[in-house]
């Protein structure tokens, strides 16, 4: 039987890569005590079909595609938030997931005397330690061999169990307290007090703070869009929509809060959610935009799981999600006007991806001499990410757009991520086998050494420096890495501070293992 299998699988390499994706993410979705491998479990199930079928492997162009759509799918995704970082505390958060990085690095290499492995195998157990798949690529391409994928197998259990076992133990100690999550925009209802009689919608709008927005008008028991000549008096409701101190300030100037007034009165106005799905809408900004015929106020955008205000000067993207007020019986005419098709959200322009990741390559080909001699690059995974950093920043140039939605980019990275891990995984199963019978137990500590020299001088310099704690667990899944560890942060500490902190450090310490693990391997 076993033969039968190895036969079937060797004659077709592309039926043992999907086998392997289909087990392996069914095995990922497994929790234990709260942890799951996701996409990373099909490391496992790949490394087994390797052992079972040596030459089911498919061909090496199959796993750097799938490489390449996995960091050019994150460097589109954090590029706002990698160069924001660069100010305020983001520098400090940086220099302390480097310090860590390096110093794993340092450990990993340091073992490979001691525990009779090559430095491509402790390189493997580096990049596993850090669950960074680009890191595992650089590595192959240095050691011109398999070995740094089987001291990658070997550590990448540890690198995705270690650090959240290690942040619920110092959670536990450390007992942290959180703010309430910040609301980025708020929706309230105002009464008007005596201040705002007989003044119009125009002039109180300019007394209130300028990032809010009045999306409807309350008079005579009857709700209507905000006419900027419309006389207001006393005990008229004004439907507003912004940050929520700028709502604390417009409740001191022009009345108090009261709540289901506009809002279950929908007979003559209400609220419509369309998505932006036709392409003549994409890259315009919410002031250029066509509108419908009929009173439309574009209160705020829902884009992916952030809710944006509707400025003048924000460009709208495939798949947005755009909330606006509009008289109750054109709702159906808003939607047609705007497309309303969830399509919107799966919708990506093939011409600035090809275009974005063809920068990429380009820029990874590049040699970057090195003191004494050498040279490195930053290779088919580092230009990709580094160009699309710089592209999800800029957002657009012109007439490209360099942006993908948020669910076409999940699915673009979790394909490609598990092309590659799959295609390594098969090729490396029969040395992974070979090595972990050879040197056992010893390769295994080692791995789980070179782990927590990573996570511990995160986690306890972090907290000598008095990161914030729900910081402090976004750095350290930034230095880490898998997406299963930030998932376990936000758990620990539920608020979006681990989610911007794992956006600060993910993409700059990927770029930091890439080069410093081939400056060593060169």
């Amino acid at each position: 039987m076993v033969d039968i299998v190895r036969t079937l699988l060797e004659a077709s390499p592309l039926l043992a890569l999907f086998l392997a994706i289909a087990t392996g993410y069914a095995l990922g979705q497994i929790s234990i005590a709260g942890v799951s491998f996701g996409a990373g479990a099909v490391l496992f199930t790949g490394l087994i079909i390797g052992a079972i079928a040596p030459k089911s492997a498919p061909p090496g162009l199959v796993g750097t595609l799938g490489l390449v759509m996995f960091v050019y799918g994150v460097g589109i995704q954090y590029g706002p938030q990698f160069f924001s970082s660069l100010k305020g505390p983001g520098l400090k958060y940086i220099a302390l997931s480097a310090a860590a990085v390096i110093a794993s690095l340092i450990v990993a290499m340091s073992l490979a005397g001691p525990l009779g492995i090559s430095i491509a195998t402790a390189a493997g157990l580096f990049a596993g330690s850090g669950t960074s798949t680009p890191t595992l690529q650089a590595a192959l391409a240095a050691a011109g061999n398999q070995d740094p994928a089987i001291g990658y197998s070997v550590s990448y259990p540890f690198g995705v169990v270690g650090p959240i076992i290690l942040m619920t133990i110092m959670a536990a100690w450390v007992k942290p307290t959180f703010k309430a999550p910040s609301q980025s925009v708020r929706v309230a209802e105002l009464t008007l007090e005596s201040a705002c009689e007989d003044r119009t919608v125009e002039e109180v709008s300019a007394i209130l703070p300028s990032d809010l927005k009045i999306v409807a008008v309350r008079q005579h028991h009857v709700n209507a869009p905000p006419i900027a000549g419309t006389r207001l008096h006393e005990g008229d409701g004004l439907l507003l929509v912004g940050n929520p101190a700028s709502i604390e300030k417009a409740k001191a100037a022009v009345g108090y809060e009261e709540p289901g007034r506009i809002s279950r009165d929908r007979a003559n106005y209400d609220v419509a959610r369309v998505y932006v799905s036709k392409a003549a809408f994409v890259g315009k900004g919410v002031h250029d935009i066509p509108l419908p015929d009929f009173p439309v106020v574009i209160s705020h955008v829902r884009r992916g799981d952030v809710d944006i205000m509707a400025s003048s000067d924000l460009t709208l993207e495939f798949g947005d999600l755009l909330v606006a007020a509009v008289p109750s019986n054109r709702k159906a005419d808003l939607q047609r006007h705007f497309g309303d098709s969830v399509k919107g959200n799966a919708e990506l322009s093939f011409v600035s991806v090809g275009v974005g990741i063809a920068l990429g390559l380009l820029l990874g080909m590049i040699p970057v001499p090195l003191p004494g001699g050498g040279t490195f690059s930053l290779g088919v995974a580092g230009g990709p990410l580094v160009m699309a950093l710089v592209l999800g920043w800029l957002g657009r140039t012109g007439p490209m757009g360099w942006r993908i939605p948020v669910v076409a980019n999940l699915v673009l990275r979790n394909l490609g991520l598990s092309v590659f891990i799959g295609s390594v995984a098969i090729g490396a199963g029969s040395p992974f086998v070979q090595t972990v019978a050879t040197n056992g137990v010893q390769i295994l500590l080692g791995g789980a050494l070179v782990l927590l020299t990573l996570v511990l001088i995160v986690l306890v310099v972090g907290y000598l420096l008095r990161i914030p704690f729900d910081d402090l667990l976004g750095v350290c899944a930034g230095s880490t890495g898998n997406p299963a560890i930030v998932v376990a942060a936000g758990r620990l500490a539920p608020t979006e501070r681990t989610d911007i902190g794992y956006a600060i450090c993910f993409p700059s310490m990927t770029i930091v293992k890439i080069i410093a693990v081939q400056v060593l391997l060169s």
